[in-house]
């Protein structure tokens, strides 16, 4: 397990419902030694209790890797190159890497399977992704949740499947690896445009609309940029999407939410001191939109208002225009 955040820790927290050792990569070298002695993560779902007899924290990210079969990657995705800076092809090689990130690389504009492909050289058909509806907080409070692993190899997805399905937890496969993957992306966008409009004091009527909006583009976009017949219905797509859209639980929705009540993106990040995935990715999808000559109007409008910093209430008024 790569990442020590509140995902990574519920992601532990079902893995370790399993007969399974984990070696848990952490930066910090206080939060090792504190999970040593506590088991607990002291900075993010604190309230979990960690199987120590199951999950060994470690700073050096070579031996956590060393002889792992599953390689979990659970870090934003602005911080991922750095995070496995050191590595090379041979650490992933032989390993199923899963990602449970839902976000894109920054400067390259590529999703993570796509770097991990590129650079790292894992094969596609050992790459897997976790995707919702689930936060992490409802993990935590063992709340009944529903998780979807998509891969291209129908064994790895069901491997993956099996070893995150418990008493609390439902899973599924699906082989869109790259859909999903996106959609989860997709889905913080459309979390923060929803938060900024109910800062501004829009109510429930109007976010129907946005969300219902949101999914026709979610749809135009993977159209273009992976074709292949796919059904939005289905809960990675539209669950995912819902969930983001509507949680108290939501850091995207949060930070949207700030944006619209007058908070600058610097202010709102640094009072909520976790990363709000959205933020980064709405400009690696702006990038995309051009590329394919697309027309999303919720996502550029979201761009406009964090990057251009346009007046999220002029935004939002010619943004009513576009909703049908």
């Amino acid at each position: 397990m790569i990442g020590g955040g509140s995902w990574a820790t519920a992601i532990l927290k079902i893995l370790s419902e399993q007969s399974v050792r984990i070696r848990w990569w952490l930066r910090d070298p206080k939060t090792v030694a504190h999970v040593q002695q506590y088991a607990h993560n002291p900075r993010y779902l604190s309230d979990v209790s960690l199987d120590r007899t199951k999950i060994t924290p470690t700073t050096d990210l070579k031996e956590a890797l060393s002889d792992a079969d599953i390689v979990v990657l659970a870090v934003p995705a602005a911080f991922v190159e750095d995070a496995l800076a050191g590595l090379g092809p041979a650490d992933f090689r032989g390993k199923l890497v899963v990602s449970a990130i839902k976000g894109m690389i920054p400067e390259s504009h590529c999703l993570v399977t796509d770097l991990l492909e590129d650079r790292y050289g894992v094969a596609e058909r050992d790459l897997c992704i976790i995707a919702g509806p689930c936060h992490a907080e409802e993990v935590a409070l063992e709340r009944q949740s529903y998780l979807t692993l998509a891969g291209p190899d129908e064994a790895q997805a069901h491997r993956m499947a099996d070893l995150m399905r418990c008493r609390y937890v439902s899973t599924a496969t699906s082989p869109d690896l790259r859909g999903i993957e996106y959609a989860a992306v997709l889905k913080n966008v459309y979390a923060i445009a929803c938060g900024i409009c109910h800062g501004l004091g829009y109510g429930d009527n109007f976010q129907a609309i946005l969300v219902a909006n949101a999914l026709r583009e979610i749809g135009t976009f993977l159209d273009a940029v992976c074709p292949t017949h796919r059904n939005l219905n289905e809960s990675a797509y539209v669950g995912d999407l819902l969930v983001t859209a509507y949680s108290q639980f939501s850091r995207n929705r949060t930070f949207g939410n700030m944006i619209g009540r007058g908070y600058s993106v610097k202010s709102a990040q640094f009072e909520m001191d976790m990363v709000a995935e959205g933020y980064y990715a709405v400009k690696s999808i702006h990038e995309l939109i051009k590329r394919h000559r697309l027309v999303m109007p919720i996502t550029q409008a979201v761009y406009r208002i964090l990057y251009d910093r346009v007046s999220p209430n002029l935004e939002v008024t010619l943004l009513k225009n576009y909703l049908r």
